[in-house]
């Protein structure tokens, strides 16, 4: 009898399960649905996209109005680079100008990545549905370190230079002989200011025969 009873108990619990998992679906499923009523789909394309992950959000003016759905490469058989697309899905009333900017950007400085899209001015043609557009592409991290040690590398020899008495610089900061001929014009000036309203004539010159 006890057997019996723990049998139909597990019946009525996979029962319940699966009536559950049924309900959980079709929730989902609703939800779905829903956004894809109330969103279209918009797709960027980029060479390099910095990180982007799927669920990020794509803001138009600064606002939210969607977020990255996947992401997949196109390759391209005539030896150029693979691009990256990314599939957005973005609210249906939000009209998208044709020649507005997008780029990759961050939240803080190293925050999570975003697709910006700055408002173009043709307010006549808009982006379609399944319509991509072509991104600007972030500057990779490592360009930037390259830039810098390019930058102190300049600057280094730029010092030793000055403390050779080389260049414009140098020379004003190490030579003592432009100091005394500064300091002689100064002083003739002031002895004969009106030379500084004194304009030499120029010499006429002799008539061909």
């Amino acid at each position: 009898m006890i057997f019996g009873r723990s049998k139909l108990e597990l019946k009525v619990g996979i029962f319940v399960f699966i009536g559950l998992v049924i309900l959980m679906i079709f929730v989902l499923s609703i939800g779905n649905f829903k956004i894809i009523l109330q969103s279209h789909r918009v797709d960027f394309l980029f060479n390099f996209t910095n990180g982007v992950k799927v669920g990020a959000p794509i803001r138009f003016a600064g606002v939210d109005i969607g977020e990255v759905k996947g992401l997949h490469f196109i390759s391209n058989l005539q030896g150029t680079p693979p691009k990256v697309r990314i599939i957005g899905w973005v609210r249906r009333d939000i009209k998208i100008p044709v020649d507005s900017a997008v780029w990759i950007n961050t939240l803080g400085l190293l925050g999570e990545k975003y697709i910006e899209i700055m408002p173009g001015k043709d307010y006549l043609n808009f982006v379609k549905t399944n319509q991509a557009m072509v991104g600007v592409d972030p500057i990779p991290m490592q360009d930037f370190t390259t830039l810098a040690k390019n930058i102190g590398t300049d600057l280094d020899a730029t010092i030793v230079g000055i403390k050779n008495k080389e260049g414009t610089i140098g020379k004003l900061l190490y030579d003592d002989k432009i100091y005394r001929e500064l300091e002689a014009l100064i002083i003739d000036i002031r002895q004969h200011p009106w030379k500084l309203f004194w304009k030499t004539k120029d010499k006429p010159q002799a008539k061909s025969r």
